[in-house]
């Protein structure tokens, strides 16, 4: 009686985690069709428009996300989770986990920031926080940039503790490195250049970006030996 009330147990328990898996992957396809609307150029981005596309019922939507906020929140948060530093272990940081681990949250973020949706989803931002149509703006900077940051600021006080970095502030640190890895590409993108940005090209972009923060900032031989071409935008080296 026991072996079968355990086996009950056990049957409900994987149920449960089957259930949350499919939910997840729900909203992960609720999102991607608030990007979908974006990119094609929903300004009037409306909770019965995202059921239509996402083949569900705004009930579902309102339990979810609460209204159109959450839901446009989730949606940068969506975005955003896609740029992190890599696997790094900071208690043995060393000069090429720290290049690695700085190449991959450049890489990732320039990905994302170049993919038609994101362009999209700023695009829409800028515009309402110049309007004051809503607070995507802050909902962007909040779920997006800012977060971004506090994902990389332990990475560079880690690899600081290391001895691997030297700088006073980290946010300082931060937006230097940001700023090497985005330079002008998301200006242009956002105002309708045609960069090509491949796969080649960004972590080319990455690589060079990375190098350039070290020559700043790294306080010994962090730096692979291995070049990188600086190219220009949209030019694949």
């Amino acid at each position: 009686m026991r072996e079968d009330r355990e086996v009950s147990s056990m049957a409900e328990t994987d149920m449960a985690t089957r259930a949350g898996r499919d939910t997840s992957a729900r909203r992960a396809e609720v999102l991607d069709a608030v990007l979908e609307l974006l990119a094609e150029g929903s300004d009037a981005l409306t909770m019965s428009a995202v059921a239509r596309r996402a083949s569900c019922s705004k009930e579902t939507l309102y339990k979810w996300f609460g209204g159109r906020d959450g839901l446009l929140t989730a949606t940068v948060r969506w975005q955003a989770s896609k740029v992190h530093a890599g696997a790094y272990d900071s208690a043995r940081l060393d000069g090429l986990a720290l290049t690695a681990s700085l190449e991959a949250f450049g890489a990732a973020w320039l990905k994302v920031i170049s993919s038609r949706t994101s362009i999209a989803l700023n695009r829409v931002a800028v515009s309402h926080a110049g309007s004051g149509k809503s607070n995507l703006g802050q909902i962007v900077l909040a779920n997006g940039r800012f977060a971004i940051g506090e994902r990389l600021k332990p990475l560079l006080e880690a690899a600081r503790d290391a001895g691997l970095l030297a700088f006073d502030d980290t946010e300082t640190a931060f937006r230097t490195f940001f700023g090497l890895v985005g330079r002008d590409v998301q200006i242009r993108l956002l105002l309708g250049d045609k960069l090509k940005m491949t796969e080649a090209q960004i972590a080319n972009d990455a690589r060079l970006a990375t190098q350039q923060f070290l020559a700043l900032y790294g306080a010994g031989k962090t730096r692979r030996q291995r070049p990188a071409t600086e190219a220009q935008p949209g030019k694949e080296a």
